[in-house]
């Protein structure tokens, strides 16, 4: 009998009362047991009385830190579950039924890593003045193949779960790397350690559009330095064409649809 993984969530938070309650109601309307760990930098707002409304938080840690990938680190220290997700404050599951379809690819003991899709979506009122997500960008990962990186690819992290023990045995996030922290993480692990990843061909997440990385040309030259950085820490060396090709592979994402 194979038995299905236990899963540990987290969330980490920063005055991020006016999205985080759609966060954790798309958690909690799951189905399954998990660990849910909020990870809060010391919010000024309602983050916590938020938070407080939803019992199947496991944990909150609220307390002044280096930032959202500190805080992720420290999620993972506290993590008990053999799988770890990671969802934003401001981005929501899919549907009720995404961490059940995650565990069963986990139930095959050969898969180290699983991703899916992701939806950019911008939130507007709906009928009866309900929140509507509207589609903007559709990022389609694709099955996975360690060369993909050097045209360009990576899969988007917030669909991104692992088994616990790699955090152990390849450590947590590179705290030097600023935003593209996840993109490290993912190159370390993927590529460098060769983890066996599994890709789950459907819309796992929804993500508020936006990112610091992309908000202006300044910004997106820092972060190609960083993207470089994430390579030459571990010993590896893209192509002429990587980096360049890496923003180039958004614009699809405006056209394609699930």
């Amino acid at each position: 009998m194979v038995v299905r993984p236990t899963l540990s969530l987290i969330t980490a938070t920063y005055n991020a009362a006016a999205t985080v309650g759609d966060t954790l109601a798309s958690v909690a309307v799951q189905g399954i047991e998990l660990e849910h760990l909020i990870i809060d930098g010391a919010s000024r707002d309602a983050t916590l009385k938020t938070v407080a409304q939803f019992p199947h938080i496991a944990k909150v840690i609220s307390e002044p830190d280096r930032g959202i990938y500190d805080a992720m680190n420290k999620g993972i220290a506290h993590a008990t579950g053999e799988v770890v997700g990671i969802l934003n404050a401001d981005d929501l599951y899919a549907g009720p039924d995404i961490l059940s379809k995650v565990l069963e690819v986990f139930k095959n003991p050969q898969v180290e890593a699983c991703y899916g899709d992701l939806l950019y979506v911008k939130e507007s009122t709906g009928e009866g003045g309900r929140p509507r997500f509207d589609i903007q960008r559709y990022w389609r990962s694709g099955s996975f193949a360690p060369k993909r990186f050097y045209w360009g690819w990576m899969p988007p992290h917030p669909t991104f779960f692992v088994r616990r023990r790699l955090y152990e045995q390849f450590g947590g996030f590179n705290l030097e790397l600023g935003s593209a922290a996840d993109y490290e993480l993912m190159l370390r692990f993927l590529l460098k350690h060769e983890v066996k990843a599994a890709y789950l061909n459907e819309v796992l997440v929804k993500m508020r559009l936006g990112g610091i990385s992309n908000a202006s040309l300044r910004n997106r030259l820092v972060a190609n330095r960083m993207d470089l950085k994430a390579w030459t820490v571990n010993g590896l060396k893209p192509h002429l064409w990587t980096l360049a090709l890496k923003p180039i592979r958004k614009i699809p994402q405006y056209w394609l649809r699930p």
